[in-house]
């Protein structure tokens, strides 16, 4: 594995719970499989809507989302916002034009100096001051990405 530091999205936690996903969730389990402690961080914020997300969408019970999320707090370190983070993010939403959220999590895992964020709903490939942002659903080989 690279020496590259990589961050998920929340679609990527979702679908490694969703098992009606296909391909999307094997896709999720196996960056799960590959990533490590070592070079992975997640948010507080992807963690917050996975929360969320699940829930509503009735994928989890609660109680089973909140173990979901122990589970990775345990494994992964976890990085939040900070006042300085989200005037960084505001600055993003106005120099790259994207959405809040988004804007929220690029600068937060920015300022853990992450190299790659995985995502599909940012554009693929973009390079957002250090930070790139890659769909790991476009990639036939995910190994060979983090490798």
């Amino acid at each position: 594995m690279s020496g590259k530091r990589w961050s998920l999205d929340t679609n990527i936690l979702v679908y490694s719970v969703d098992l009606d996903a296909g391909a999307r969730h094997d896709r999720a389990i196996e960056l799960f499989e590959l990533l490590t402690p070592d070079n992975c961080v997640l948010s507080l914020q992807s963690l917050s809507e996975f929360y969320a997300a699940v829930t509503r969408k009735k994928l989890m019970p609660m109680a089973d989302a909140m173990a979901q999320i122990d589970d990775w707090q345990q494994l992964f370190p976890v990085v939040a916002a900070k006042g300085a983070t989200l005037t960084r993010a505001l600055a993003g939403v106005k120099r790259y034009q994207l959405s809040f959220w988004d804007a929220l999590l690029w600068a937060t895992v920015r300022e853990a100096r992450v190299d790659t964020l995985l995502s599909e709903d940012f554009q693929h490939e973009q390079l957002l001051e250090g930070v790139q942002i890659i769909n790991p659903f476009k990639f036939k080989d995910i190994g060979a990405l983090l490798a």
